[in-house]
Parts: structure tokens; C-alpha cells; sequence
């Protein structure tokens, strides 16, 4: 069963910790620019913290940009080749999700390759807003707040006819008989 990483940005406190493991996993070295999940922060308003992941997607856009097969799509993810790689970058700027980083010290792009199947980050991340679930898992969480959303509502605007009209839904403990 396919597995992904998936972000949970609600969850993501912006402490930075699955970046630095990252980087010392596979580069030993405590810079967060050298890791293959970077989070984003927009502030002052909106504030978003939003950690960018690789996909791992099924029809990987990076590796058709390649122009010398270095990146490949395998059972379980996308996987890069340093030995092939000629550093042209076409890599990152294919990447619609821009998880897929250059630095300067490197010879080649910096991309997930989810630590053979155990992805230190998520294991690292206090507030649980990373997460490696099976892939037909992805929706789950959208799904769930969909449906909350909708047993909160009191009521709902629609035009039917040409005519605005609502319906007023029951308050729960309240209803009437």
C-alpha cells in the first residue's frame, strides 16, 4: 500500500524542528536549508505555517522535466539518482508544489526521499501536523471538517426560482415537536 506525506498546516506551529532533522539525517549538518521539507510562514496577516512536502506524485512532473532520467517514479515514491544527476535544476522549477530545493553547497537538488520508509520528520514533529498516511487516506481530514461544517450550520441561503429563500435547521437540545 502506497503511503505519502501529508501536511496538516492548522496543526503546524512554525517550530521548524522537521527541517532540522531533515538536515541532519541526511546531511548531518544543522541548517534547515539543506532539508527536503521546508516550512512556509506568512505573517503578519494572514498567519499560515505550512510545511511543503514532496508528493510523491503518481505522474511526476520532475522527472519528465529531466533531461537525463535521474529522477524516476518507483513503486513507493519518486526517486532521484546523484550519479546521473548533471545539476540542471529543471527539477525544481517543474515541481508545481515547489518541494524540490536547490543549495548552493550541492551539487544536486534536494528532494524527499521519505528516509527509506520512515520519515524522520514526522516522527520529530511535536504537534503532529506531518503525517505518513496510506494514500487513499489523503481526503480523510477535508472530508471530516465538510462535515462538521455542515452540522453547525443553523441555516442556509440559497436562491431557487429566481427567489432567495433559507431554511432554518433545529438547534440541537432546542427542538420542537
Amino acid at each position: 500500500m502506497a503511503r505519502k506525506l501529508a501536511a496538516v498546516p492548522e496543526l503546524c506551529s512554525g517550530c521548524r524542528i522537521c527541517e532540522l532533522t531533515c538536515a541532519i539525517e541526511h546531511f548531518g549538518v544543522n541548517n534547515p536549508k539543506k532539508s527536503a521539507v521546508r516550512v512556509l510562514v506568512t505573517y503578519p496577516h494572514p498567519v499560515v505555517r505550512l510545511p511543503i512536502v514532496c508528493s510523491q506524485c503518481k505522474l511526476p512532473l520532475c522527472a519528465e522535466a529531466c533531461p537525463v532520467g535521474a529522477l524516476r517514479r518507483t513503486q513507493t515514491m519518486v526517486e532521484q539518482d546523484h550519479t546521473h544527476c548533471i545539476s540542471c535544476m529543471k527539477c525544481v522549477e517543474a515541481c508545481p508544489f515547489g518541494a524540490i530545493f536547490a543549495h548552493g553547497d550541492l551539487e544536486y537538488p534536494i528532494k524527499c526521499d521519505l528516509c527509506g520508509g520512515q520519515p524522520k520528520c514526522v516522527a520529530s514533529c511535536p504537534k503532529g501536523a506531518l503525517r505518513f498516511i496510506p494514500e487513499q487516506a489523503l481526503g480523510e481530514s477535508k472530508r471530516m471538517n465538510n462535515i462538521l461544517t455542515y452540522t453547525h450550520m443553523k441555516e442556509i441561503e440559497f436562491t431557487e426560482k429566481g427567489e432567495q429563500r433559507t431554511i432554518r435547521y433545529a438547534e440541537i437540545g432546542h427542538e420542537e415537536l
